[in-house]
């Protein structure tokens, strides 16, 4: 599993920008064009870097527009808690404070792990609870079975329910379109 640091604003834009509830989705796709054609975005991005997106979530992930671009869909369709907890999972690993990560490691047990949490991910019991015994002591790796469990989640379902979307195709088209003008 790569190691990377979301680029929070393009992040932070995409997720602003592509909030649409879904019986506007027929809007999407005209909305997506106008905005990605006038942002810079387009002007960063190539046909080929798209491409490659659709090779594995891995590949996806490790670009910033990529990453920004499939939270985007993954918001639009209410189900961003996993690529969320994903990225604060890599910040996570980074920090060097133990009292940084003790704090760090209650806030992301109670919105992402507890029962009922705001944004409670799937995972099953037992990680759950290996978990909470975890947060008592944090260290950077505990929560890394929750974060290989959420990263298969999304491989296996939200990754190419994204390869076969309007929201992904609108992409490829916006790219190849800027190109020809």
């Amino acid at each position: 599993m790569p190691s990377l640091l979301p680029g929070k604003n393009e992040l932070d834009n995409m997720s602003k920008e592509e909030s649409a509830p879904q019986p506007q989705r027929r809007d999407l796709k005209w909305r997506f064009q106008y905005k990605f054609v006038k942002s810079s975005m387009a002007e960063k991005l190539n046909p080929g870097e798209t491409l490659l997106w659709s090779q594995s979530l891995e590949t996806l992930l490790r670009s910033k527009i990529g990453r920004a671009t499939f939270q985007a869909f993954l918001k639009s369709e209410f189900s961003d808690e996993n690529i969320e907890f994903w990225l604060i999972c890599e910040d996570y690993k980074k920090i060097k404070s133990t009292s940084q990560l003790i704090s760090r490691a209650k806030k992301i047990f109670s919105r992402y792990i507890q029962t009922e949490a705001p944004k409670e991910i799937n995972i099953d019991y037992k990680t759950r609870e290996l978990i909470k015994q975890n947060v008592k002591a944090p260290t950077m790796q505990c929560f890394d079975e929750a974060q290989r469990m959420v990263f298969s989640l999304m491989e296996k379902d939200s990754y190419p329910r994204f390869l076969r979307s309007d929201f992904y195709r609108t992409l490829l088209e916006s790219v190849s379109n800027v190109i020809k003008v």
